[in-house]
């Protein structure tokens, strides 16, 4: 099953149940995946599971910007619908790894790509993000890479 069923039928699901936030953020995830299927109509690729997987991610880290912004802010109510959204996006997103599990494949990218320095970030990090996109989070990645390479 497509990713694009999947959210009609737990849009339908959604709206049977009367869960109003969960409706809400399928329709926005299918709508954001049906912009990106038509900005890849003219492509040769058309729309591929890492353009799926890239809608979700940004979906998701939208959300998390957000709720770190109203966390600042003060507004707990709005923090509340953020965190709900993203949990929904989540289901629809690979597992996360955990931090080991993080820290073992850029041990292997690192190995592979030959960094040994700070000043190999810019060799490590492109390797790093590809094996990992959509498994973790950047802002971690880059944070554990720059560790690993001494920064």
């Amino acid at each position: 099953m497509s990713l694009k069923e999947k959210l009609s039928n737990d849009m339908k699901a959604a709206m049977k149940s009367g869960e109003k936030i969960r409706l809400e953020t399928l329709r926005t995830l299918r709508a954001a995946l049906l912009e990106k299927e038509i900005e890849k109509r003219g492509s040769e690729t058309g729309m591929t599971p890492e353009d799926e997987l890239g809608v979700l991610t940004a979906a998701a880290k939208k959300r998390k910007e957000s709720i770190e912004m109203f966390q600042k802010g003060g507004r707990a109510d709005l923090v509340d619908q953020e965190s709900k959204e993203l949990a929904i996006i989540q289901e629809f997103l690979p597992k996360q790894l955990t931090e080991e599990e993080v820290v073992s494949v850029i041990r292997s990218v690192i190995v592979e790509t030959g960094g040994s320095t700070p000043a190999d970030f810019g060799k490590v990090m492109p390797a790093a993000m590809k094996q990992l996109k959509g498994k973790a989070d950047g802002r971690t990645v880059q944070e554990l890479v720059k560790k690993l390479l001494g920064a």
